[in-house]
């Protein structure tokens, strides 16, 4: 069984390969990361936006393979939080006619990181940069923003884990 993942983030292929494993109707599956575009802006702004672009990269991906999947983080509005904004990790699974959806759990960036994605149209890696919070430009590939703000308790593959296993259910028989 092959699976194609819409990107070459290792982040987002080492987190499918360490999930699949605990699938039995998985385990086993060559996986494959294929570099597609989101089709999407590079820090969508919106929850539709989000899961648009881990669609579109779950749609582009597909190609001799049973399933592809696409996996796409963005900010989403959330009322009466500091910035207005949470972060979230869609994760697309595509069969070739039906996709799965799941989400991982939604946080907050802090208030500058926020704004200059917001205001200043920069992806969560360059406005985390920016705002003095790492001095790792692709924080994104690594442990993301939320492993900085969680102190590692959290990393971005764990976070990302979260939306694969959410996306899963809809492919496991009870």
């Amino acid at each position: 069984m092959k699976i194609k993942i819409g990107s070459k983030n290792e982040v987002k292929v080492n987190a499918v390969k360490e999930i699949i494993k605990d699938y039995p109707h998985l385990e086993g599956a060559m996986i494959d990361g294929v570099e597609v575009s989101s089709g999407v802006g590079d820090q969508p702004k919106s929850l539709e936006e989000t899961v648009q672009g881990a669609m579109n990269r779950a749609r582009g991906a597909f190609e001799n393979c049973k399933y592809s999947f696409g996996i796409e983080s963005g900010l989403m509005v959330v009322p009466k939080t500091k910035t207005g904004f949470m972060d979230v990790c869609v994760c697309a699974i595509f069969d070739g006619k039906e996709y799965y959806l799941g989400l991982s759990s939604a946080w907050e960036p802090p208030k500058e990181v926020a704004h200059y994605m917001v205001s200043d149209g920069l992806d969560m890696n360059q406005a985390t940069f920016k705002a003095g919070l790492t001095k790792d430009p692709k924080i994104g590939s690594a442990q993301g923003l939320i492993g900085v703000m969680t102190k590692g308790r959290l990393i971005r593959k764990e976070y990302t884990k979260e939306a694969i296993r959410t996306a899963l259910i809809h492919l496991e028989k009870l």
